[in-house]
């Protein structure tokens, strides 16, 4: 087979990767977002609960929590498939990474402003929602599409759990034609094609919100 022959084979498992990858996000995003507000806003053992939960899906293997889910929840009855698997685990370890994001961008606004809120009479979850949040996302999406190309990057595990995804695909090219320095260059410029354009728009996002930051600062 050709290069470009060997790429189209490669291509063939690109529906079920954008297909984890969206799934992904789902689970990603509203995680990310929940558990970081509540690692800034909540105190005492609510705070202690919230942070094992981030610790537990950050510090474990990916590899290890896919064939757990997949190959263990079975024994109790409760059988996830492939595509449910391969998007909660992938999505809920980048959403805890992310969670960070949120926590640290809140973290990092001046306490004036949600002091000048509550002298206004606004509760809690109104100066979230009003003051804090609007101004945190702008310093928060660099890094969610950061972690948008690591968990593209990361949907080569889910063929650990039978899902014909690209890398899957290029393994059953390597075994039929045995070339694999080919196979996996082929491998490795699909994730390219796919991710690059994400790295683009990134910088992209990072030069506009560091000019955003500068003309506040201006101002």
């Amino acid at each position: 087979m050709s290069f470009f022959e060997v790429l189209s084979g490669i291509f063939q498992g690109l529906n079920v990767t954008l297909t984890v990858t969206a799934l992904g996000m789902l689970y990603a995003v509203p995680f990310a977002f929940a558990a970081g507000i509540a690692q800034h806003s909540w105190r005492g053992v609510a705070y202690g609960a919230i942070t094992t939960v981030i610790e537990f899906w950050r510090s474990t293997s990916v590899v290890i929590l896919l064939y757990g889910f997949y190959y263990t929840l079975p024994s109790f009855g409760l059988r996830l498939s492939g595509i449910t698997v391969g998007s909660m685990v992938l999505g809920l370890h980048i959403g805890a990474y992310g969670s960070q994001a949120v926590r640290g961008a809140l973290q990092a606004l001046d306490k004036g402003q949600s002091e000048a809120g509550r002298s206004l009479g606004l509760r809690g979850w109104q100066i979230l929602m009003l003051i804090e949040l609007p101004q945190a996302l702008l310093a928060m999406v660099p890094t969610f599409i950061n972690q948008f190309i690591q968990l593209v990057k990361g949907t080569a595990l889910v063929s650990l759990v039978t899902l014909t995804d690209m890398t899957f695909r290029a393994k059953e090219i390597s075994q039929l034609f045995y070339d694999p320095p080919k196979v996996y260059f082929a491998l490795l410029v699909a994730y390219f094609i796919l991710c690059y354009p994400a790295t683009i728009i990134g910088r992209w996002v990072e030069r506009k919100v560091g000019a955003g930051r500068k003309l506040d600062h201006a101002v």
